[in-house]
């Protein structure tokens, strides 16, 4: 089984570079989980503060759900917004996996949570899926994590939502694969809780120093990680080279 996980930015970087991203990987990835999804505009937002930046319609794929999904039409598209409707997590699983479950679980505030000030705090979820393949389960979970304008290290709210992935993941008897744009370092509690836990951190154990692009001038350079139940053997795992966003895709096979 092959995954990438690829926070799109909302297509800054170009959306001719993101649908020849796709393209490219589109015939040999069995699942890509997706953050910074749109799939119609917030005009009423534009200007406003998200994320440390003035919303500005002119630079996003406002479209990006229907604009991906259309080119990868061998798989099922599910959708998770996590801001109003029109905004959030996706994942595409190919069409041959058998899917047994599917949902959502809200992980910092409720839905429907819009903060005053910068939209960046909004409420957030993880999308999961769960499949059958050779007589085994996995659930594959999809996450963008927190922001909060104040860097990527723990806070009480980050603290309450790797607690409440925590109770999710340990409600679950089957093996787990959790990636996504966690918006952490890898010092923090909010990271080491997980692996505390007993998920097999790949960031740490391939020795990543950096899952940004230089579309990213900050210094912080990590924010995105796969993470994996023990009882998978991982065959490969690498952070691509594709500049498609401020964020590296991460690629992840798995052997099931």
């Amino acid at each position: 089984m092959k995954i990438i996980t690829l926070n799109t930015w909302g297509g800054r970087a170009g959306s001719d570079k993101v649908i020849n991203f796709f393209k490219k990987y589109k015939d040999d990835i069995d699942i890509f989980c997706l953050q910074e999804i749109w799939s119609a505009p917030h005009t009423d937002l534009d200007g406003h503060n998200a994320g440390g930046l003035p919303i500005d319609h002119s630079n996003i794929m406002v479209n990006g759900k229907q604009d991906i999904s259309s080119l990868l039409d061998s798989y099922n598209l599910f959708f998770c917004p996590h801001f109003g409707d029109n905004y959030g997590l996706l994942m595409l699983i190919k069409k041959d996996l058998k899917i047994v479950d599917r949902g959502e679980v809200f992980v910092h505030k409720e839905k429907g949570y819009v903060p005053d000030g910068d939209l960046g705090n909004h409420a957030r979820n993880i999308q999961y899926v769960t499949l059958e393949k050779g007589g085994k389960l996995v659930t594959v979970i999809n996450f963008h994590g927190l922001w909060n304008g104040q860097g990527k290290t723990d806070s009480v709210d980050r603290i309450v939502q790797s607690e409440n992935i925590v109770k999710f993941i340990n409600s679950l008897d089957r093996e787990v694969i959790f990636c996504g744009d966690f918006n952490l370092l890898p010092t923090t509690k909010s990271i080491t809780m997980f692996e505390d836990f007993g998920l097999i951190n790949l960031i740490k154990e391939y020795n990543i120093n950096s899952t940004r692009t230089s579309y990213y001038s900050k210094p912080e350079k990590f924010a995105d990680y796969i993470l994996v139940s023990k009882g998978l053997s991982v065959k490969s795992f690498e952070v691509l080279p594709d500049e498609v966003s401020d964020h590296s895709p991460l690629y992840l096979e798995v052997l099931i």
